[in-house]
């Protein structure tokens, strides 16, 4: 029988040499195939001699340009490839991860070099997909589990309690059965956690169906017909036969969370003017409060009178203030009466025609209209 057997050529200092010649000749073409060639073949490189620390920063500038020239595929083969590398250059990994999120998938799921702060603006700033990615991350700290329950996105919270390994707080998981309340598709990965108490079963039972109470029965031994008595007993005493005391809970337990993810953002210096945006596109208005009162220094009370003033005028010059452009303000403001019974209401000259106007003078002429509103109303 023959063995055939590929031998790895001997390294001798020409044929390093005659590597760098190919290299070099890479890096001096133009052209767009040549480029691609040098990225992985730069990549390849440095996987089999991983670069020492002094020259990674040089190195990764390198490939982060050449990253920005070359085609989706090429990228989708890098993340790849870069998914486990523990020598990958940070800014190059965090530019994949917001890549589309075929490219990204990879890095999200695997790559070492993504620290806390990187996934939290992927969970800002990415689209549903990444966020699910980031929420299915083996070993995903405690800090990141708590940014996606202040999130609270049905989606990224169902992938979040499906992921065993994640180390959410006890805290985090009495929020997500709270949550579960009102998203059906938690209820089950909630049923099967492992740091699921006995009291959150209790409290979880009062939601779920019949096939998930026998499971919770099943695992905390607990007398479903006893159960079924003290639930109805303890929801009757809390909120009587009122679906709108129900509601109100909800509604007040939901806004508390996103206060608390705004400071959260604010405090790690992640929250941005585009976030306010994308929050009212995605028709959260509660959201676009918290986030325009902590970026502008502004109280939500003060916000919330300019947004339902007669006029935008006062909306306006908070926006400016946090440095929202003018050019999106005309369409945000749309946006935000059909979230708010119409108002703000559209009395009074539109503002924002009339040209730019410097953040300090936007905040001065902000709080002088807050002021005027809340001294009317006395």
């Amino acid at each position: 029988m023959t063995v055939l057997v590929q031998l790895t050529p001997p390294w001798t200092p020409e044929a390093e040499t005659a590597h760098l010649g190919d290299l070099l000749a890479l890096a001096r073409s133009r052209t767009g195939d040549d480029r691609q060639r040098l990225l992985l073949a730069i990549t390849t490189l440095c996987e089999a001699n991983p670069p020492a620390e002094e020259l990674s920063e040089v190195l990764g500038e390198v490939l982060l340009m050449l990253a920005h020239q070359v085609e989706r595929d090429v990228r989708r083969i890098l993340a790849e490839r870069l998914a486990k590398a523990d020598w990958a250059p940070h800014a190059l990994v965090n530019m994949l991860a917001l890549d589309e999120i075929e490219i990204a998938r990879p890095i999200l799921a695997s790559s070492p070099m993504l620290q806390d702060d990187d996934l939290i603006v992927v969970l800002v700033q990415a689209t549903i997909e990444h966020q699910i990615e980031v929420a299915r991350r083996p070993s995903l700290s405690g800090r990141v589990a708590d940014t996606i329950i202040d999130r609270a996105e049905p989606a990224t919270l169902t992938a979040l309690a499906s992921n065993r390994t994640a180390e959410i707080s006890p805290d985090g998981v009495r929020r997500l059965v709270e949550h579960s309340r009102r998203i059906a598709a938690l209820r089950a990965p909630l049923t099967r956690h492992p740091r699921l108490t006995d009291a959150l079963a209790e409290q979880l039972y009062q939601w779920v169906g019949t096939a998930l109470r026998q499971a919770i029965g099943a695992r905390f031994q607990i007398d479903d017909s006893h159960l079924d008595t003290s639930v109805q007993q303890a929801v009757d005493k809390a909120f009587g036969d009122s679906p709108l005391a129900l509601a109100s809970v909800e509604s007040t337990e939901f806004e508390e969370s996103e206060r608390r993810l705004i400071a959260k953002l604010h405090a790690a210096d992640q929250l941005r003017p585009s976030y306010l945006v994308r929050a009212v596109r995605e028709k959260r208005l509660n959201l676009f409060v918290h986030g325009l009162a902590a970026l502008g220094g502004f109280s939500v009370a003060e916000v919330r009178g300019a947004l339902n003033a007669g006029s935008p005028e006062a909306i306006y010059y908070a926006c400016s203030a946090v440095g929202i452009d003018r050019a999106v303000f005309v369409a945000m403001i749309n946006e935000i009466r059909l979230l708010n019974d119409g108002a703000p209401g559209t009395y009074g000259a539109q503002v924002w025609l009339r040209g730019s106007i410097s953040a300090a003078s936007a905040a001065r002429a902000f709080r002088a209209l807050a002021h005027d509103n809340a001294v009317a109303k006395v």
